[in-house]
């Protein structure tokens, strides 16, 4: 599988049915990262915030049951990812304030995972109290993968570390360290191994779990039947329409307050899964619309 850059455009999300909307007069802030460092298998991340923005141009306002468009768009400019980590994580940090100091809804699209962690960071800092749902292959929980605490196998230590409470989802690739950093830090589950086989298409969150819920999903999560774009790919994932309605489910139970799109990494000349990344982006906003 080749992954390649095609093109580095940034246009708006929707640019071809809509205009950008100033910051102040919408929902949705998109903000794209394109960081890519620590990926540790198969490359491309850094593409894909922008594939995902261009084909968004070929997306219907219309997502089947509403028009997320009314809540209103804004695509920020893309994060600046080059030097080291911590300053590409506190510049994600500062992007993501932008839009809580505006009461908006931050809608990140990586990127590598470690991407999340500066989301996270902003709302710990706005002192915005949130639970954290998460899908993805991997629990991504050790304290430090090649040495490296910012690595995206350890995005979600540094945020439970924090006390934030877990909720993962789909999970099926994971080592002895992460399953005691589970034991440790208290985190919920729902493996892959448990939801998948079953079709769980809804989860019943813990009573204690914060009432503001920030969803990051890793499209490794879902099987590389539907998305073999992705750097990390494990057999065994979220179909498309469980992976909805498990967002669903949340967004009925809880303040969804940001979501994020990670690990998408484009196949040159292979529309499909872009536009299927752009979709799901847009679905999402849609089930936010409905639920608020």
């Amino acid at each position: 599988m080749t992954q390649i850059h095609v093109s580095n455009d940034y246009p708006h999300f929707l640019s071809s049915e809509i205009e950008q909307r100033d910051p102040g007069d919408a929902f949705f802030h998109i903000i794209p990262v394109p960081y890519e460092e620590s990926v540790s298998y198969g490359g491309g991340t850094k593409w894909g915030p922008a594939a995902i923005l261009q084909a968004s141009e070929q997306l219907e306002v219309w997502d089947g049951k509403s028009k997320p468009i009314d809540l209103g768009l804004y695509t920020a400019d893309p994060v600046n990812c080059e030097g080291e980590a911590e300053q590409v994580i506190e510049r994600i940090a500062e992007a993501t304030r932008s839009a809580l100091k505006q009461k908006k809804m931050p809608v990140v699209l990586g990127g590598e995972h470690t991407v999340t962690w500066g989301v996270i960071k902003a709302f710990i800092e706005e002192g915005i109290d949130i639970g954290v749902v998460q899908i993805d292959a991997h629990a991504d929980l050790r304290h430090a993968y090649e040495d490296n605490l910012y690595s995206h196998a350890s995005v979600m230590k540094r945020i439970v570390e924090k006390g934030v409470p877990l909720y993962q989802l789909g999970i099926r690739a994971y080592c002895e360290e992460e399953i005691q950093a589970r034991k440790e830090f208290g985190v919920y589950y729902l493996d892959g191994e448990d939801i998948v086989p079953n079709n769980i298409q809804e989860l019943t969150l813990p009573d204690n779990f914060p009432d503001n819920v920030f969803f990051t999903l890793d499209v490794d999560g879902m099987d590389p039947s539907v998305f073999p774009s992705t750097g990390t790919p494990v057999p065994g994932g979220l179909g498309w329409y469980q992976t909805l309605s498990l967002f669903e489910s949340v967004a009925k139970q809880r303040n969804i307050v940001g979501f994020d799109i990670m690990e998408f990494s484009p196949i040159n000349n292979f529309h499909a899964y872009d536009f299927a990344a752009a979709l799901l982006t847009y679905k999402m906003m849609g089930i936010v619309q409905r639920n608020l």
